[in-house]
């Protein structure tokens, strides 16, 4: 948009929305996941060293989900949920849930930065661990914020599973 035109805009005009992707969606962006219109409440972006990944919180009535999102060599996205399962750190090498074994995959720390529900952690500090099982369609997410340790499970989905609405 050009000086000339923000000049004439009329105060009701507002710029057009970009559209979004699973590495854009905002704090009160619309995510439909199957069948199932999910607000945008809280962001959490991951920083390790240049590599950064994206945890957005969804939530519809009182149900909470969580979309991960980050690009590796192509588009990878998780649907995760909280999970009640004691785990203390350090982390272990593997882990049971549900009756199938998880082995840890990778492990860290990672700089975050919240938004919207999540502005809390802004700046902090979590050490993570990602668990995954034999046939790498089942994950465990672990992040030690404090004094205790969130547990969620995961599972992939693709990105024509997810809808996109963009917020005002």
């Amino acid at each position: 948009m050009g000086l000339f035109s923000k000049l004439f805009q009329t105060k009701n005009e507002k710029p057009p929305i970009k559209e979004r992707t699973p590495l854009s969606i905002q704090v009160g962006d619309i995510v439909v996941y199957d069948l199932v219109d999910y607000e945008v409440v809280g962001k959490i972006t991951y920083r390790q060293g240049s590599y950064e990944w994206i945890s957005y919180q969804l939530m519809e009535g009182n149900r909470t989900i969580w979309l991960a999102a980050e690009m590796d060599d192509e588009m990878e996205l998780g649907i995760y949920k909280s999970v009640n399962l004691p785990v203390t750190f350090p982390y272990p090498k593997k882990l049971t849930f549900e009756n199938r074994t998880y082995y840890l995959d990778e492990e860290g720390e990672a700089r975050v930065v919240g938004e919207g529900r999540s502005k809390n952690i802004n700046g902090m500090v979590t050490k993570y661990a990602d668990y995954c099982d034999e046939t790498e369609e089942h994950f465990i997410s672990l992040e030690h914020w404090g004094s205790e340790v969130e547990v969620s499970y995961g599972f992939p989905v693709e990105a024509y599973e997810i809808k996109i609405i963009a917020g005002s």
